[in-house]
């Protein structure tokens, strides 16, 4: 197996030797904390890979497969997300912000607290996903119609205990 180093190299310069690597390694692969930010990536194979705490900000990813990974605390604010699979992945804590996620799927996949901070997942297919009701957005995100989002999911935007807001009328008691 070839080292972490060796196996980001490969990602970003000979597509079919890194799949063919992941395929043969046949799980378990580590490639947590890795800095694919700024990238162009089209046609990866992440096949049951720790990508924990890596960041994909400011990339453009086309279609990536993500399956099985563990994707928690991944950074893809202001990437560009087209046709990527994120299948049976956990995205628990994982940010979108401000990106363009577009023509992906993410059947099976664990959204709890995953972030979509004016985040745009027009042409998405999100009605498969667990937990998505767990993610933080705000009203400046983009939702795909209704068909591609789970049944007993809200679009619409409310405010919580996250972004507490003085109330202008409440008045200060004396007492």
């Amino acid at each position: 197996m070839l080292s972490k180093e060796e196996l980001v190299n490969l990602a970003l310069t000979d597509v079919q030797a890194f799949n063919n690597e992941i395929k043969n390694a046949k799980g378990g692969v580590d490639l947590s904390e890795t800095d694919f930010s700024g990238t162009t990536i089209d046609g990866l194979e992440f096949i049951n890979v720790d990508l924990t705490s890596s960041s994909f900000s400011d990339s453009h990813l086309s279609e990536v497969k993500f399956e099985a990974c563990d994707l928690s605390s991944v950074d893809f604010t202001r990437a560009e997300v087209i046709e990527c699979t994120f299948n049976e992945s956990v995205l628990n804590g994982t940010d979108f912000s401000y990106s363009k996620v577009d023509y992906c799927n993410f059947s099976d996949s664990d959204m709890a607290g995953a972030i979509f901070q004016s985040a745009d997942l027009t042409n998405s297919d999100l009605s498969m996903s667990e937990n998505l009701s767990a993610c933080r957005f705000d009203e400046d995100t983009i939702w795909p119609d209704n068909e591609y989002l789970p049944e007993d999911f809200d679009t619409k935007y409310s405010s919580d205990l996250s972004s507490l807001q003085d109330d202008d009328d409440y008045q200060q008691s004396d007492y």
